[in-house]
């Protein structure tokens, strides 16, 4: 298959492409290769796929519209995963405006491409920030998430409705994959497993947010990598037993599905840094903070749907995901 990558200088994105291009895909990665977090890293990782023949490279924005439809009428994909987006909670609070653009207005370039070129399956990035206020764990692609905590959730949860509207109204079937904590080699600089190794080690207090007293679903990007794959192969099907009586929010008439992609087991982060800190052979000199405004106490994703759709199951335990993750890094930096 030929399969455009969105995001692909990303750290999911750069995995996903090796994946995909070691199993004999045509893959089209795309990146504006924007400057929100360290530029070298995204370069780092696109050199890794540079070299094979069946990958191109395209420096592009979503926000283009016009590059992007020349992009889809050239290449005629067979299938599309978006993940590019402007990422983070917390610069949402200082930087609004960048996730219109790249996540409402950007979707929305995509969405209008692939309906006009015949693109067989959309699979896209959301995230478990659309749980928002919710309380009832594990979170579930069967519940009702309408109160977002941060414009970043509020984006993704807008992703999700207006990929339904693309099923319903022109039969394109799309996947909407919520993201629960990836961490891994190559990951962001600005989630906490990065921030905490570079704190350690350069002997400066780590922050602890919720003093502490916070839980993430963190998933090994292998895992994350495997469940996107096994998506993007299962084409979405509609729901024949959906009833607007008692609608189902993860699926429909249409051919649309949501999943939670996550480990199923909740690690507390005291213990996360217990783990990092034997990694790192260093003991961690902890700042407790407050709950940050727009983050949530805990995450907890049901991967039952995802299980039985597609026979996922993440494998990575915390403990052998931290380690992998310490020799990566001590290693790209040296």
């Amino acid at each position: 298959m030929k399969i455009l990558v969105t995001g692909a200088a990303g750290f999911i994105g750069s995995h996903l492409s090796k994946y995909l291009l070691a199993r004999g895909d045509d893959v089209v990665g795309l990146d504006n290769l924007n400057d929100y977090y360290d530029v070298t890293l995204k370069y780092a990782r696109l050199e890794q796929l540079q070299g094979e023949p069946n990958f191109c490279f395209v420096k592009l924005d979503l926000m283009d519209r016009h590059g992007i439809e020349d992009l889809f009428k050239q290449e005629k994909f067979d299938k599309v995963v978006n993940l590019a987006a402007q990422a983070g909670v917390r610069y949402s609070l200082t930087n609004p405006y960048a996730y219109i653009d790249s996540n409402i207005q950007g979707f929305i370039n995509i969405l209008e491409c692939c309906r006009h070129n015949d693109v067989k399956h959309l699979v896209y990035a959301s995230s478990s920030s659309v749980y928002g206020a919710n309380t009832a764990m594990p979170f579930s692609v069967h519940d009702n998430v309408d109160h977002p905590l941060s414009l970043y959730a509020a984006s993704k949860k807008s992703n999700e409705l207006m990929a339904h509207t693309y099923s319903h109204l022109y039969g394109l079937p799309t996947t909407g994959l919520r993201f629960f904590t990836v961490y891994g080699p190559w990951g962001r600089p600005d989630m906490a497993m990065f921030l905490f190794s570079k704190a350690i080690l350069a002997d400066e207090p780590i922050q602890v947010f919720n003093y502490g007293k916070m839980k993430r679903d963190f998933t090994y990007i292998d895992d994350i990598v495997e469940g996107v794959v096994r998506t993007l192969d299962h084409n979405a099907p509609p729901n024949p037993d959906w009833s607007g009586m008692q609608p189902d929010p993860g699926t429909s008439t249409a051919p649309y599905r949501l999943y939670n992609i996550g480990n199923n087991n909740p690690v507390e982060l005291m213990y996360l840094i217990e783990v990092l800190e034997k990694a790192l052979g260093k003991t961690a000199e902890k700042q407790m903070m407050p709950l940050q405004p727009g983050d949530v106490p805990s995450t907890y994703a049901n991967v039952e749907a995802l299980i039985e759709d597609v026979g996922f199951q993440p494998a990575t335990s915390i403990e052998d995901g931290v380690e992998r993750f310490v020799n990566w890094y001590k290693g790209y930096y040296e």
